[in-house]
């Protein structure tokens, strides 16, 4: 009896779980967020060539770094990812 009991108790918090993490992080039911916000920063010096997010004193668009590791060039990232990034910065220019 006492197992019935524990798995009904682990089956209704598995199911009660799944029901806030939909409410969460989709559309789907009514009083979930009408948008999904997240922090960014820009992140300086972990740019790849060709693959900074948009423009600096040498060029005015994205897609346009010439070298890896531009201390000027930047790329967008979820907020607290940068500082984890082996040479990556908050500020532009040389470390």
């Amino acid at each position: 009896m006492a197992h019935r009991l524990a798995n009904a108790a682990v089956i209704g918090a598995a199911i009660g779980l799944s029901v806030l993490a939909v409410q969460q992080f989709t559309h789907a039911l009514p009083g979930s967020p009408k948008t999904f916000t997240s922090e960014r920063e820009r992140c300086y010096g972990v740019v790849r060539a060709g693959r900074n997010d948009c423009g600096t004193s040498k060029h005015a668009c994205a897609g346009q770094a010439r070298r890896d590791r531009d201390a000027e060039e930047w790329l967008m990232l979820p907020a607290g990812t940068c500082e984890r990034l082996a040479g990556g910065r908050l500020k532009a220019g040389a470390a």
